[in-house]
């Protein structure tokens, strides 16, 4: 199980998911984009994954997602990690970004599981230890079956673990009884990857989380995650409760970047809460219902 000092990570232990900004004409806003990451860090992130799936990687170019990483670093690089999503279905061009990714400087990648190609876990495997071996970047798998089709099965975590440059996992299957079993038998860091399960998860042994949510509540999360790693579990399960209409609200109502958008819109940290189609922002009704959970929190945006 991994060490719990919190500045010595090789990932970091709240990371934020973060969200690409666009202008209003739906152009990537960098300026934007190191402005947020700024505050995120500033706010208690040790670390930042840019350009996952909360950040539209799926609808930008491989051009921009560099870009991003690098606007990214220039703002944060050295106080906290800065972990590039390079993950793709295809992993040549997964390869492929990884490498110039790490030309780049960053200090990690984050892969997820390829989606909609439906391989075997023998080609899951086969495509995140080929990706690993490109550079001599740690990798932290992501496990998210309701976007990628397809788990990465625990024994396949626990083969892929074997692999130098593998190093940490972000959860988002919510099956604690195979995240036990990854905790209990290999040295990975292990991450929540669901805002709402990282107390327990955390509870179990995992280092932290890679939330969503940590957007507007940074400063939070980073009470969560220090009480946790304390073993001060009372405190830590106070803060979860208190965070749970915050996490439905960005979580549950819209898709959690279309939701993030609109909330950091609200709190006068982004000028617009543009996102890129196939993602179209929130109607009345879902407003209405994103501003009662937030106001249930004592976040009132009326």
């Amino acid at each position: 199980m991994a060490d719990s000092d919190i500045r010595t990570q090789t990932f970091g232990t709240l990371l934020t998911a973060m969200i690409t900004p666009f202008a209003k004409d739906g152009e990537v806003d960098y300026d934007a984009a190191g402005q947020l990451a700024a505050k995120l860090v500033d706010d208690g992130c040790d670390g930042l994954v840019v350009t996952g799936t909360t950040g539209e990687t799926s609808t930008l170019t491989d051009e921009e997602n560099l870009a991003m990483f690098k606007v990214v670093l220039e703002a944060v690089g050295g106080r906290a990690k800065v972990i590039a999503g390079t993950g793709t279905n295809d992993t040549r061009h997964s390869i492929s970004l990884s490498r110039r990714a790490a030309e780049l400087g960053v200090d990690g990648l984050l892969i997820v599981t390829p989606y909609y190609n439906k391989p075997s876990q023998a080609g899951v495997q086969a495509h995140f230890e080929s990706i690993a071996s490109a550079t001599d970047l740690p990798v932290m798998l992501y496990d998210i079956p309701g976007r990628s089709g397809i788990p990465i099965a625990t024994d396949t975590i626990l083969r892929l673990a074997e692999h130098p440059n593998i190093r940490g996992l972000k959860d988002a299957k919510a099956d604690f009884g195979g995240i036990t079993r990854v905790l209990a038998k290999t040295d990975l860091a292990v991450y929540s990857g669901d805002d709402g399960l990282t107390l327990p998860w955390m509870a179990a042994g995992a280092l932290g989380v890679v939330s969503v949510t940590a957007h507007v509540v940074t400063k939070q999360f980073r009470a969560l995650v220090d009480a946790a790693l304390a073993g001060d579990f009372a405190t830590a399960r106070k803060i979860h409760f208190d965070l749970d209409p915050v996490i439905r609200g960005i979580m549950t109502r819209v898709q959690g970047a279309v939701a993030t958008k609109q909330v950091l819109k609200w709190q006068g940290v982004l000028p617009t809460s543009t996102v890129r189609l196939p993602l179209v922002e929130p109607g009345d009704a879902e407003l209405a219902l994103i501003r009662a959970d937030l106001a249930e929190a004592g976040m009132d945006f009326a």
